[in-house]
């Protein structure tokens, strides 16, 4: 039985260290499972504080994972307009696959900078031409910041998944 859960345990940390950039597939959840069925074999016991923190981790990595992107829009000049439209693109993009994950948010930070921009007209008529060019650098600007938020995350997502593989490892070792 307990060469099945390492078994298991191994196949589900790989899946998670995907699932760190595929969008069906909840990465760090998936590699806390592997720690899980390694921890119920007679060979390895980690303790129940160890345990409970890592499960700390993974919901508010979990949770984290959807406001990055936000974040990153945030810092880079976005309103709230860009940081709803990145949320809501990452969504839309959910069903998209990765790549639509990432566009899904620079293009809704985007939309959502330029439909602000345009509820909120802040120059006379003789200057609008030069704002619209600022404006459509400035949505960008809040894409791109979006872009990063989301690099961020799957950074974090990558590591805490690399880390959780190392005391698998460790601990067959």
């Amino acid at each position: 039985m307990d060469i099945l859960l390492i078994i298991l345990g191994a196949i589900c940390l790989l899946l998670g260290l995907i699932g760190c950039v595929a969008p069906v597939l909840p990465g760090v959840p998936l590699s806390y499972l592997g720690l899980l069925l390694l921890h119920f074999t007679d060979r390895v016991q980690f303790s129940w504080q160890f345990l409970a923190v890592w499960g700390v981790v993974v919901v508010v990595i979990q949770i984290l994972d959807y406001f990055i992107p936000a974040w990153g829009t945030k810092k880079f000049g976005g309103t709230k307009y860009g940081v709803w439209g990145s949320t809501i693109g990452l969504f839309v993009g959910l069903f998209m696959g990765p790549l639509g994950i990432v566009i899904g948010s620079f293009i809704g930070a985007v939309l959502g900078e330029l439909i602000y921009f345009n509820r909120h007209p802040q120059t006379t008529l003789s200057e609008t031409k030069q704002n619209k060019n600022s404006n459509f650098n400035r949505a960008l600007r809040a894409g791109f910041g979006s872009f990063i938020g989301l690099l961020t995350g799957t950074l974090i997502k990558v590591i805490c998944c690399g880390v959780m593989i190392a005391y698998f490892v460790k601990e067959l070792i």
